[in-house]
């Protein structure tokens, strides 16, 4: 299967750089499986879809404020974007630091407000160890001073409103690095409005990481290997799909997050199990489906493994054709942009 067998045009001026006024005032396109029927609403009526029953499954993950901007003892700028964080006890975390000259082993970078930092070593492939100190508390510090870490493609700085607006209304579980999209289209009112309506709702948790945005660089599909990215799902969670599932309910994931995260622990048994760890499962055309029987998703960039895993799910050619209408419609793409229910 090859890479290319996945991209589609996409004018420029269709990348939503900025949310909706709303957040549930953005566009909802709906895909059928079972045919190559699409139509199209606004999100806000996304309850009209959805029945008593159903299970919603979202990703709770919370975006910290990963870029930060400092200087070398020379007065060269540094931008520092954190990765994970490496023990709990300390203020080690991988980083991807840059700069207009190389880093090396001892090198200190002052940062805002009394924050400094150490480089202390090589972490995986270009990235690099770095321990935080300050008299203030870390956490606290990168509350105030952090910049919310915006995908590439947007071409801007974060603003105070990116605060808000890029993370979900659920979001409670800090340390991802990218926002489970999907999700930043539900308010606390709609949520109401579907469990009133008798849909369930539970959460996994999945820190997204800058592998989400990483290109393939291969030609066959199957060459690529994934990241990983930290997940949990709570017994809770576990039961309430076994649940829906023996009851002929719809198991829906919210966003990509949430479907990796279930079809990653139900890969040896079939069922949802509780438990935590590295998700490194890559889902693209040819995947069976074990948990997931609807997804609501963003529209996700050209030869991206998101897309792909969409193509798993509804067909390749079926999801090309909806997002060659998508632009022709000017749907608006990527993390801000419109949405689509596969079910």
């Amino acid at each position: 299967m090859l890479v290319k067998d996945f991209t589609y045009h996409l004018p420029e001026e269709l990348i939503a750089r900025y949310p909706a006024a709303q957040r549930d005032a953005s566009r909802l396109m709906l895909l059928d499986r079972n045919s190559e029927v699409t139509a199209e609403d606004r999100f806000s009526n996304i309850d009209r879809y959805l029945k008593q029953g159903d299970l919603l499954v979202m990703n709770d993950t919370r975006v910290i404020p990963a870029r930060l901007y400092g200087w070398k003892p020379t007065g060269g700028k540094v931008e520092i974007f954190l990765l994970r964080r490496l023990q709990e006890e300390s203020e080690q975390w991988e980083c991807m630091l840059r700069s207009s000259k190389k880093f090396s082993s001892g090198q200190s970078i002052t940062l805002e407000s009394g924050m400094s930092a150490t480089v202390l070593s090589r972490g995986n492939s270009e990235n690099w160890v770095v321990e935080f100190n300050g008299e203030e508390c870390f956490e606290s510090w990168l509350e105030r001073e952090g910049h919310i870490p915006l995908p590439p493609y947007l071409q801007r700085d974060d603003c105070p409103d990116d605060r808000e607006r890029y993370q979900t209304v659920i979001a409670s579980e800090s340390g991802a690095v990218a926002a489970p999209t999907a999700g930043l289209h539900f308010t606390h009112e709609l949520l109401q409005r579907l469990n009133l309506k008798g849909v369930g709702t539970s959460f996994i948790t999945l820190h997204t990481g800058l592998g989400t945005f990483q290109p393939l660089r291969v030609v066959h599909v199957e060459e690529h290997v994934i990241h990983t990215e930290r997940f949990s799902v709570s017994p809770d969670t576990a039961e309430a799909v076994s649940r829906t599932k023996a009851a002929g309910g719809r198991v829906i994931a919210v966003g990509t997050t949430t479907a990796r995260t279930l079809e990653y622990s139900a890969q040896k048994t079939g069922y949802v199990s509780a438990g935590s760890g590295e998700a490194d499962i890559f889902i693209y055309p040819g995947y069976r489906f074990k948990v997931v029987d609807a997804l609501i998703t963003n529209f996700h960039l050209p030869e991206s493994t998101l897309l792909m895993l969409v193509s798993a799910l509804a067909g390749r050619e079926r999801v090309l054709e909806a997002y060659k209408d998508a632009v022709s419609g000017g749907f608006r793409f990527y993390s801000y942009g419109d949405a689509m229910f596969i079910h």
